[in-house]
């Protein structure tokens, strides 16, 4: 080896000394070795994905798949205790009466809503709240169909029969009875009148949008011998269309079915009068 190969070989770096040995191969570098093939990571569902929509429509509503449907009908649920001035608690299933006065508003002033159906299975609430709701379902311009479902009960009952018709299920129930209070109460002989006049209220607008009297929704509501801690009558579906509380007895077919006339009815009236 002549002197200046030898200082060729003393400059090359360390990983090159090898290639001088003749029949060997290059050794690749790290940087050069080949990783073994793996299969890449999948990315998380995106908020668009169609899995991620399943999952979270079986969990929050029980179904794979909900119908989406353009309907000239707004379906309102009351569900559970009509909450008023007071926040009840977490606990409790409830209705609250502010969220539901914007929603008849718009369906009022919504030109595509035709008609309003109203369903309800509640145990009562506040009665001013329930009063409130009442008096804008009868206020509307639009046919109204109200359809009690499992109970319609306390303040309950003038919601129930504040649409233009009312249809109770065969095993639904009304529990009629007085207005009361809970709590501290002071001054009695004023918070006796205050709330008689307050029932007052309740009987003479029961009695103005059903085919009940007052008198006998009275003698109803001041029943004894059938409720247990209270007096009152509780009254079951064919019971609540014989006294004149509910118009008839069905289900959600019979209630569409008569909304849809009502509405055919609106319709033709409308025609007439632009004639």
């Amino acid at each position: 080896m002549s002197k200046q190969q030898f200082t060729d070989f003393l400059n090359r770096p360390p990983f090159a000394s090898s290639m001088m040995n003749k029949g060997s191969s290059p050794q690749p570098s790290p940087a050069e070795e080949q990783e073994p093939n793996t299969v890449p990571l999948t990315e998380a569902p995106g908020p668009e994905d169609p899995k991620k929509k399943l999952l979270d429509s079986i969990s929050q509503l029980g179904q794979t798949n909900v119908p989406q449907l353009e309907s000239n009908i707004y379906c309102m649920s009351i569900i559970g205790q009509v909450e008023g001035h007071i926040q009840l608690p977490p606990q409790n299933k409830t209705t609250k009466y502010e969220h539901l006065i914007p929603q008849l508003v718009a369906a009022e002033q919504n030109s595509k809503i035709e008609g309003v159906l109203v369903i309800l299975n509640t145990v009562g609430g506040d009665v001013e709240a329930g009063l409130a709701i009442a008096e804008m379902v009868s206020s509307l311009s639009k046919p109204v169909v109200t359809l009690v479902l499992g109970g319609g009960h306390s303040i309950g009952v003038p919601i129930a029969v504040a649409g233009t018709y009312s249809f109770i299920a065969e095993t639904a129930t009304m529990t009629i009875h007085p207005i009361r209070l809970t709590g501290l109460v002071i001054s009695v002989p004023q918070t006796f009148e205050y709330l008689d006049k307050m029932q007052d209220r309740v009987v003479s607008f029961i009695a103005r949008h059903s085919k009940i009297s007052e008198q006998q929704f009275r003698e109803l509501m001041t029943r004894t011998g059938e409720l247990t801690r209270d007096i009152g009558t509780n009254v079951i579906g064919a019971d609540a269309v014989k006294y004149g509380l509910i118009d008839e007895v069905g289900g959600l077919g019979s209630a569409l079915r008569k909304l849809n006339e009502l509405m055919d009815q609106a319709r033709n009236g409308e025609k007439e009068v632009l004639q």
